[in-house]
């Protein structure tokens, strides 16, 4: 077993969470996850054999820009930073998958990590617990959103990976950002404008494109991870 590996896995996965959440509490939630997309698709620029791949992060640059509307002088940098961290573990945690991945089977590696998560993010919830008025129903949600993030949607993305393409995995992943919009004027009631409506589309038109150059899975059972999925070790 690569000890530091899992360890470093767990944390990324942890504060990957940690920081969208953080980011999501100061800027638009379409927003953030479509500046956090950033991460995965840089990573697989890097990553990628044909320099022409790091036009895709590029695209998806100018996408984030017309989502945060710099020029109107009005956007959270402390939201943009988080959400950028974000990025940053979600890219390093897809790096750190494909490095212990093949090193466990099923969920075991999930049943791993996730506690791992828990441990090191504790030091950022314990203040707000003991430094507020505790309430009950506060802890029953956070225990809901931590059933929710990670664990259902990082076993679901596993299960999904095992029975279709990595590029067609990594594709259908790309639509996250329009599903952070549409969730966030379902539900938030935050309402994007034009220009974010293209950005948004330039971010999603990166993601898919990025992934046309994947290759089909030789065993569906793989462990190995599609350059923007966030699939649990």
């Amino acid at each position: 077993m690569d000890l530091p590996a899992l360890l470093a896995l767990g944390a990324v996965t942890g504060f990957m969470t940690t920081f969208l959440l953080a980011a999501v509490g100061r800027i638009p939630l379409g927003t953030a996850v479509a500046i956090e997309f950033l991460g995965p698709l840089t990573v697989a620029g890097l990553m990628s054999k044909h320099r022409r791949a790091l036009v895709w992060p590029l695209l998806a640059l100018i996408g984030v820009v017309l989502l945060t509307e710099p020029w109107h002088g009005n956007i959270d940098l402390s939201g943009v930073g988080f959400a950028l961290l974000a990025g940053t573990c979600w890219g390093l945690y897809n790096v750190l998958t494909q490095h212990v991945g093949n090193r466990f089977s099923g969920i075991s590696g999930l049943s791993l990590t996730i506690p791992i998560a828990a441990l090191v993010t504790i030091p950022v919830g314990l203040p707000q617990v003991f430094g507020g008025d505790f309430t009950w129903w506060v802890l029953l949600a956070a225990a809901g959103i931590a059933l929710i993030t990670p664990v259902i949607a990082f076993g679901l993305e596993m299960l999904a990976l095992r029975r279709m393409t990595h590029t067609a995995f990594g594709t259908l992943l790309s639509i996250e950002p329009a599903f952070g919009i549409l969730i966030g004027l379902l539900v938030l009631a935050q309402t994007p404008t034009l220009v974010q409506l293209v950005g948004i589309a330039l971010v999603i038109l990166a993601g898919a494109a990025a992934q046309r150059g994947g290759t089909r899975t030789a065993d569906p059972d793989s462990a190995e991870t599609p350059s923007t999925a966030k699939e649990p070790a």
